[in-house]
């Protein structure tokens, strides 16, 4: 059994393929290692995989057809989790063409991969955004999607395609609306790894919209128990949708009032709307209970107390 995963060096590509590892399944990871954020931090994630004998990994791009090509000649796939993606909302306003090349193109040059191989087991990820600006919740796979910037288009644009592939070709492909993920190894530049850095390295913490946003927050090591599940879990095929959530919004307001209790008083500067932002993000999780593909989801409290022991340890304080 062998599972390739693009995106390895990545947030939630890394903590899968680590949790595959140590399930004795055999991993092959795709990341192109580019500079959105530190390429530190995913130089120390791969050195930690690199650690697996199980482990192979490419350092390629998903544009470049022929190199992707070579990687499903010299292996037989199990199965594929497509995490690879050029992420940021707030980015995709600026560097549109970035999310064209990495998010479109490269999805299309792996479903090709997918149909050739007749590969029956693909999740990608898609993304919360999708849904945009909603008043109704919580968001239901069937609701409406507003997407709203370059990024979220993508996702869509994703969604859709792989809905086509399975018409015209049968290829089996299982959409993974991510809400927001936290966790150890969690990136940079998103809001809670802010927080952390607010509350150790004195960085000031800039809460957009004043601070009254809230966030579906998922912790990575429920989504890596569901999306182990969900590989082996014989109740789902053809083309499919999933929101991978908690169904707990939180405000961020408590989510840094949370982060103090474990560490210091934080300095706050607070701001108006900002290009982008939505307001809430609240999903229904309905569909991967009814799956059975997690029991119970951590708590925010737990989850994030594991997260800045790690952010400590990471940091060397």
């Amino acid at each position: 059994m062998k599972i390739l995963v693009t995106g390895a060096a990545g947030f939630i590509g890394f903590n899968l393929s680590r949790f595959l590892l140590k399930k004795k399944i055999k991993v092959v990871g795709i990341d192109n290692i580019n500079n959105y954020y530190s390429v530190k931090l995913k130089r120390d994630r791969l050195n930690i995989l690199k650690e697996y004998k199980s482990f192979k990994f490419y350092q390629i791009d998903l544009k470049n057809e022929k190199k992707l090509e070579r990687v499903f000649k010299e292996s037989k796939f199990t199965a594929v989790f497509h995490l690879a993606a050029q992420a940021g909302v707030r980015y995709s306003v600026d560097y549109p063409k970035k999310y064209i090349e990495s998010n479109i193109d490269g999805f299309f040059n792996l479903l090709e991969q997918i149909k050739l191989k007749k590969i029956n087991k693909f999740f990608y990820a898609s993304s919360s955004s999708v849904y945009g600006e909603s008043k109704s919740f919580p968001l239901k796979e069937k609701s409406k999607l507003f997407p709203t910037n370059t990024y979220s288009l993508s996702k869509k644009f994703n969604e859709d395609l792989s809905l086509i592939y399975n018409k015209f070709y049968g290829v089996s492909a299982v959409g993974l609306r991510f809400f927001t993920v936290y966790g150890e190894w969690g990136r940079p530049d998103m809001f809670y790894s802010k927080v952390l850095d607010s509350a150790f390295k004195n960085s000031k913490l800039y809460l957009n919209n004043h601070g009254n946003h809230s966030r579906d927050f998922t912790y990575i090591r429920d989504v890596n128990l569901i999306l182990y599940n969900l590989f082996k879990s014989k109740k789902i095929s053809g083309n499919e949708i999933l929101n991978i959530c908690s169904n707990k919004p939180l405000s961020i307001i408590k989510l840094v009032k949370t982060i103090e209790r474990q560490s210091k008083k934080i300095k706050i500067y607070k701001r108006k709307m900002q290009k982008a932002d939505v307001i809430k993000t609240h999903g229904d999780n309905t569909k991967i209970k009814k799956l059975k593909l997690i029991e119970k989801f951590t708590s925010f409290e737990e989850g994030i107390k594991n997260t800045l022991d790690w952010y400590k340890k990471y940091n060397s304080f």
